[in-house]
């Protein structure tokens, strides 16, 4: 049963999972700066993640009467559809990899950068497949010189970060300078190094003195809390965990679109296609084993340094448990809008929702002090990047 069958049926969708879809990743920033460590914040995700899939296809895969072109949910449980529903592992796999990825990638690069290139190379790649697969339903004229522009804004945000990277290394030598010369902590408010707000390490360390964002004391101050220490590794290996994560990403929309509309005619003669819900049930249950089985493994082996941990420690660690189960919640419901959307307008133009940066921009300006007092240079980067990222997104909601 296909429930979204009007374009503006769609379009709410995907207006709605462009909101879920750029705020979860917010949250899971949020907890990392906080100091809960990536493996205790992804199971939690994961036990929410699959259970919005679960919920869908038990509520809405069974609205409807069944029928042999359009079953039920646990109608087709029992059919004989296992190619398809190998492409809608495949697609939850890739996901789970690609999600995975950017959570590291964001304590690296940051939140804004890391989506702005993850997003832009899963258009890129994405689009472009699920428009052959889409038999070219969606205007070429329109879709590509969009893609065109998320291309451009994927160089423009590698330029952003290794701008704002240097940022961050002169206020840190400078604040180091000062400190080794006696004459005191003070915040580097610009590239010219503007000299105030003098500050007592003691103070610091006693939490008597609040660092204003953006300064050397700010970064020091999440540099310390934060689980991921980031300081002094390489920026290059934010960048590829992110082109890591984007070439995942960009192939999770094409398997699911394989799964639904069985373009490749891997299916026997009489069995239909797999709906909406039966794929995204298999695509999740598929992402939620994989991440679970791999952030179990890191809680004993743990990767980039982060720190080891346990079961019992993940059982007992609650602070901000909270934040990462709704962040679950919001992925979840988000794929499943963006997924129903594209059955009703193509998906290659429900990869719209990959605008999903524009709204966790302003989540990672707003509650981490993104770009704060950092250089002419890299303000003027970061608006290149956001303006071809809202070009792009233009061209596709025309298409």
């Amino acid at each position: 049963m296909y429930l979204v069958e009007s374009k503006a049926g769609a379009i709410t969708c995907m207006l709605f999972s462009l909101l879920f879809l750029g705020t979860w990743p917010a949250l899971l920033t949020l907890l990392e700066r906080r100091g809960r460590l990536p493996q205790h914040t992804y199971l939690d995700y994961t036990i929410t993640n699959l259970f919005a899939a679960t919920l869908i296809a038990f509520t809405v895969g069974e609205i409807g009467r069944s029928s042999m072109e359009q079953p039920n949910f646990f109608t087709q449980l029992s059919q004989d559809n296992w190619p398809s529903v190998l492409f809608a592992i495949a697609g939850g796999v890739v996901l789970s990899l690609g999600n995975l990825s950017t959570q590291y990638a964001w304590a690296f690069v940051g939140l804004s950068v890391t989506e702005v290139i993850t997003a832009s190379i899963t258009v890129v790649i994405g689009t472009t497949l699920n428009y052959y697969l889409d038999d070219k339903i969606n205007k070429a004229e329109i879709l590509f010189p969009g893609v065109g522009c998320f291309l451009i804004a994927v160089c423009l945000g590698s330029a952003v970060h290794a701008s704002n990277a240097a940022d961050n290394k002169e206020k840190l030598d400078y604040f180091s300078n000062d400190s080794n010369n006696g004459v005191g902590t003070k915040d580097a408010t610009d590239s010219k190094r503007t000299n105030t707000n003098t500050v007592d390490m003691n103070d610091l360390e006693n939490g008597e003195e609040k660092a204003k964002v953006g300064t050397a004391l700010f970064l020091i101050e999440v540099e310390n809390k934060r689980a991921m220490k980031v300081f002094g590794k390489s920026t290059y290996i934010g960048l590829a965990i992110i082109f890591f994560a984007g070439a995942c990403l960009s192939l999770f929309s094409p398997a699911f679109n394989l799964a639904t509309n069985d373009q490749w005619h891997t299916l026997k003669d009489g069995v239909p296609h797999l709906s909406v819900y039966t794929a995204f049930f298999y695509f999740s249950v598929s992402s939620s084993l994989l991440a679970t089985i791999l952030n179990f493994t890191f809680l004993y082996r743990p990767v980039l340094n982060a720190p080891k941990s346990s079961v019992m420690c993940y059982v007992n660690d609650w602070d901000g448990r909270g934040w990462a189960l709704l962040a679950g919640l919001l992925s979840g419901f988000g794929n499943g809008l963006q997924f129903m959307g594209g059955q009703a307008a193509g998906y290659a133009a429900a990869d719209a929702v990959q605008a999903l940066p524009l709204v966790s921009t302003f989540w990672g300006v707003i509650l981490f002090g993104e770009y704060r007092r950092s250089s002419g240079r890299t303000y003027t980067l970061l608006a290149g990047m956001l303006i071809m990222f809202i070009a792009a997104a233009g061209k596709r909601k025309s298409n």
